[in-house]
């Protein structure tokens, strides 16, 4: 089981950029598949990036193509999610999460059922 702690969070204007980092320790070898979610008030978790070993296959949700960046550095166990053109609608609580699982699909990596790990969350908040 790896330990997941995200950091970067805080308040931004609209149209800024942050970059939140999730820094894994304990069962690193865990982290086949890292993805992030987010949770807006009042809202279900949704699915935002995801990334393999490698840090290929990058998978996006429609909100934030173009927009943000899921990167990785193995070396560290470290996850990182550049955002940029940021958006109130942006504003939510951002989770990290891994999995040791290799999935034959892309498509899984976007479901919060695949992960077993997860960390606590940063909030972002946007104003407009």
């Amino acid at each position: 089981q790896a330990h997941l702690v995200e950091s970067g969070g805080g308040l931004v204007q609209a149209g800024g950029s942050l970059r939140l980092s999730c820094a894994a320790s304990g069962r690193t070898s865990s982290m086949y598949g890292v993805g992030w979610f987010r949770q807006a008030p009042g809202k279900e978790r949704e699915f935002v990036a995801s990334t393999r070993r490698a840090g290929g296959n990058p998978s996006y949700a429609d909100s934030v193509k173009g927009r943000f960046t899921i990167s990785r550095d193995n070396a560290k166990s470290t996850v990182y999610l550049q955002m940029s053109s940021l958006k109130p609608e942006d504003t939510a609580v951002y989770y990290c999460a891994a999995t040791g699982a290799a999935y034959d699909n892309t498509e899984s990596y976007a479901a919060a059922w695949a992960y077993n790990d997860w960390g606590q969350g940063t909030q972002v908040t946007v104003s407009a």
